[in-house]
């Protein structure tokens, strides 16, 4: 039999209301929020649910929101007995995924990444820096809009995403340059994106010597079972790595298609998406549309694949 994958989204992928049905029907959901709250001393569970969208879309928030709701999903298939041979999460994403593999807490995460998310948003003044899709250019050919629109300031590849969609990340001018470049390439689509910081570039590097003072502070165990970092697009377990891996991941690209062809190359045939959106779901169709992918965000899609899930571990 093939191998199970736990995928979690990053930065991006909430939405108001997400979690609600969970925190209504499932009183250990509900734990994980109640304690989200505890910890961060406010109620983002209520900034979840109600809004506003503006609070919602602030870095500090949105990163503590995402990793909340897909905790509280983790702990639904764990609960079931369903564990996954192998782990991985796009950028914030990775934090849920060193939960699933035992290395983290969610309590010391939640707080870590409400503090890697200020960082984050304070590393470059507002409106100085941004990030762009393009879509339809192979990577190879958006490093090369960067290379010469880097004249104009800092511009990097960010998220390659897979092998048709990559981000990109700098100064606003250089940024924008690129986008223009990537459309006369012939691009299928270029756009600059509606984000608050310059995500997974050089100028973020500041923060990583802030999260290497975070992260010295927590317990940071050895991984039960392996996750793929951003970073290398290689399986790690030892602790020292990952630590090591999260410092260097805010300011270096993250490595999605690599993520996902390794770990097909390590036999996993079903990968769960594990948080809101669909987001991860899509890029896995794209890289390998033979790959069995489900996504599971609310109670509706938990039961569905709850169902499949226990199958498949039936048959293994």
């Amino acid at each position: 039999m093939g191998k199970i994958a736990y995928v979690f989204p990053g930065q991006g992928a909430q939405y108001v209301g997400m979690g609600q049905d969970l925190y209504q029907n499932l009183p250990d959901a509900a734990e994980i929020f109640d304690k989200a709250d505890e910890v961060l001393g406010y109620a983002i569970s209520r900034v979840m649910f109600k809004g506003p969208e503006t609070k919602l879309g602030e870095t500090e928030v949105t990163q503590p929101a995402i990793l909340t709701v897909s905790t509280a999903i983790l702990e639904q298939l764990t609960g079931h007995g369903i564990i996954p041979d192998i782990t991985a999460g796009l950028s914030l994403g990775e934090y849920s995924a060193l939960i699933a593999a035992g290395s983290m807490e969610f309590e010391d995460a939640v707080a870590l990444v409400e503090k890697r998310g200020r960082y984050m948003q304070n590393a470059v003044p507002v409106n100085t820096g941004t990030m762009a899709a393009i879509i339809g250019l192979d990577k190879e050919e958006v490093i090369g809009c960067c290379q010469k629109a880097s004249h104009l300031g800092v511009v990097e590849a960010a998220n390659f995403n897979c092998s048709c969609q990559t981000a990109i990340s700098g100064e606003t001018r250089a940024v924008e340059r690129a986008v223009e470049i990537a459309k006369s390439m012939g691009a299928r689509r270029a756009v600059v994106l509606q984000v608050s910081a310059p995500f997974h570039c050089s100028l973020l590097k500041p923060v990583g010597a802030q999260l290497k003072g975070e992260l010295d502070s927590i317990a940071i165990k050895d991984a039960a079972i392996p996750v793929v970092a951003n970073v290398t697009a290689l399986e790690e377990t030892d602790s020292g790595t990952i630590k090591q891996n999260l410092i260097k991941q805010v300011s270096s690209p993250v490595l999605w298609e690599e993520s996902v062809r390794r770990m097909l190359a390590l036999g996993v045939d079903t990968f769960v998406e594990i948080g809101p959106g669909k987001t991860l779901t899509g890029f896995i169709r794209k890289i390998d549309k033979g790959a069995n992918v489900m996504n599971i965000g609310d109670m509706e899609t938990l039961e569905k694949a709850l169902e499949k899930l226990e199958g498949i571990k039936c048959l293994s």
